[in-house]
């Protein structure tokens, strides 16, 4: 039986964080409109510290996180919600998960070369010029025994909000209107970001007639871009503050927060499950001079090592 990641003692140093507001909920009643704000706080902080990427990737990596936050905040599901872009930009790929539970967690691929050229042209690329041409795709994993869920569409526009946007009407043909932000504060990095969805007429439960919907809708989304990125991401400000100062003539009902929390799964129980697919041949191959074979997590970027000694390949146990 695989040890549980809580149980192995042998687990790196990786921060035990939760910030139990990260989500809250929200409702317009009687207007087609629910949406959720999501304050990372100090955790898109410790997230995004762990790699060494330029200020560019790891903005583009905050709000990567604030987006799956958002979106996996809104489904009922056991397992992990992701998103993953692979383009021909300088940033190759970018990962980011959620779990039903709210624990985050990502990585960025980057090709050096190209992405130091762009950085001597400008200081501040655009998501697009970082990602480049290619798709992005939304999942859902509940696991081996549960089939995956997964809408792929190529990437459109300029920053990932509204690649985020392009994906939900032309995949979903559901109306969203988002707003990320994560930049570098007094208090370190801080990551967030706004969304709000518009309710079916017919499967909503806090739904008006059509004739008003159209009107309702342009409504919250006018509301909704009046907020700043300076307010999102102040540590002083509550997401209950800030969506009374925007929605309070809109009949707003908030509902229970969520907490987020510092989210990679990796374990050297697992890793050795992983090294012992390989033949002792390969594995040979693997070991460093010092007899170590060293694996990399590319989410919470540690080195696991493992004396080759104590790898034995699982074909060859017999």
């Amino acid at each position: 039986m695989e040890t549980p990641a809580f149980l192995d003692r042998d687990r790196p140093d990786v921060p035990d964080l939760v910030v139990p507001g990260g989500v809250t909920p929200f409702y317009l009643k009687g207007r087609p409109v629910r949406g959720r704000m999501v304050h990372l706080g100090v955790l898109a902080d410790v997230l995004l510290t762990r790699h060494d990427h330029p200020a560019a990737v790891t903005r583009l990596a905050g709000k990567a996180l604030a987006l799956v936050a958002a979106l996996a905040s809104a489904l009922k599901f056991k397992g992990s919600f992701s998103l993953q872009i692979k383009g021909d930009g300088p940033v190759s790929m970018l990962v980011a998960d959620c779990t039903d539970t709210g624990a985050l967690r990502f990585y960025a691929r980057t090709e050096e070369d190209a992405l130091n050229t762009l950085l001597a042209e400008t200081s501040t690329p655009t998501d697009r010029e970082l990602l480049g041409n290619g798709y992005l795709a939304l999942t859902i994993d509940q696991g081996p025994d549960m089939e995956r869920h997964q809408g792929i569409v190529e990437i459109a526009g300029d920053d990932l909000a509204t690649m985020a946007s392009h994906y939900f009407a032309t995949s979903e043909q559901h109306a969203c209107w988002l707003f990320l932000s994560c930049k570098m504060t007094d208090a370190g990095w801080r990551a967030g970001g706004l969304i709000l969805e518009r309710i079916a007429g017919e499967g909503g439960t806090h739904v008006v007639g059509d004739a008003d919907a159209d009107a309702n809708w342009e409504t919250a989304t006018i509301l909704a871009s009046t907020l700043s990125a300076r307010e999102l991401l102040d540590d002083s400000l509550s997401a209950p503050e800030l969506l009374h100062r925007l929605f309070h003539q809109e009949d707003l009902h908030v509902s229970q927060p969520r907490a987020l929390a510092y989210g990679c799964r990796c374990s050297r129980a697992r890793l050795v499950d992983v090294l012992q697919g390989f033949s002792n041949d390969d594995l040979d191959h693997m070991a460093q001079d010092d007899g170590q074979i060293v694996m990399n997590c590319e989410f919470c970027n540690i080195d696991f090592r493992f004396p080759r000694k104590d790898i034995l390949s699982r074909a060859e146990q017999d």
